[in-house]
């Protein structure tokens, strides 16, 4: 079965996201590729739904942030249409308050993880307002560094409300964020999809092959136990977790126990909840630099 791509769409409130949006979708369409989209609004009414054609399957998260009070929403939203729909991706408008690490948790479920291929977190910038952000407070200024730092896809949009120093300036600051993400200067949020999806291109050199692919800031992990572990070698492998690793969620069963566990991890915290149904062990893990082979080495050697 395919992977259902999926794109986050990050950026603080008013820098464009709607404009990014349509804009992607139009290009999706000419493409004939099968669309979804997730639109996450902290008011009451939706502004911006009208910005998405009928044929494309819109689901609405409203009064809220995905990132926190409507996590578990977005989950089952998400599985609805895995579930209802044949899809190539699904894109995720987020509101201008949601940490890009907080949205992509809340799109990996344990339960369907393994559906999803982890697409680029595109970051859209006002380049005006980004240039007079000491004027914003401390949280908002955090906020923006955060939604920079874990971009793939920088894209400081507006440009031309700005000189060339001054474009010149902004892109070296954001660059000093996020030195590993691609830095674009937009007007009017206009891209084309191969500036943000990932690509692997197959090059033919001397017969041998070399894959060139998008890197992604952010990566995941899924792992899926076929035995219960040892309690006391997981805490161990835990208590090694490199800082780098942010998120941790799933389903796990030990050997000194029959239950099932709904397992979370964040900010160094482990959390165990007894669950009353059995579920498939699996986890998921995101953060930066993740070593697969490494982690499904370790995560295997804890099986009994």
């Amino acid at each position: 079965m395919k992977s259902v791509e999926v794109y986050i769409l990050s950026g603080f409130l008013g820098a464009g996201k709607t404009t990014l949006l349509k804009n992607i979708l139009k290009q999706e369409q000419n493409k004939n590729r099968k669309i979804a989209v997730i639109m996450n609004e902290l008011g009451k009414v939706s502004i911006d739904s009208d910005a998405v054609s009928d044929d494309i399957p819109l689901k609405e998260l409203l009064n809220g942030c995905v990132c926190c009070t409507m996590q578990g929403q977005l989950e089952a939203q998400l599985q609805g249409m895995l579930s209802q729909y044949d899809l190539d991706a699904i894109y995720i408008e987020t509101t201008g308050a949601a940490h890009p690490i907080e949205v992509l948790d809340a799109c990996l479920s344990p339960v369907f993880a393994e559906k999803l291929a982890i697409g680029s977190i595109v970051t859209l910038i006002d380049g005006a307002r980004y240039h007079d952000r000491h004027a914003l407070s401390i949280q908002l200024q955090k906020l923006l560094h955060e939604q920079i730092h874990h971009a793939d896809i920088v894209l400081l949009n507006k440009v031309d409300n700005l000189s060339e120093s001054e474009q010149a300036s902004l892109v070296f600051d954001i660059q000093n964020i996020a030195p590993d993400s691609k830095v674009l200067l937009t007007q009017y949020a206009n891209i084309r999809l191969s500036d943000f999806q990932q690509l692997t291109r197959k090059q033919q050199k001397e017969h041998q092959k070399t894959h060139v692919s998008l890197d992604l800031h952010l990566k995941t992990y899924v792992h899926t136990f076929t035995e219960q572990i040892d309690f006391e070698a997981f805490e161990d492998f835990l208590r090694n977790m490199p800082d780098t690793i942010y998120r941790i969620k799933g389903y796990l069963s030990f050997t000194h126990s029959e239950d099932t566990y709904l397992f979370q991890y964040s900010y160094g915290m482990p959390l165990y909840l007894k669950e009353p149904v059995k579920m498939k062990k699996t986890l998921v893990f995101i953060g930066e630099n993740l070593d697969h082979s490494g982690l499904k080495n370790q995560l295997n050697a804890l099986q009994k």
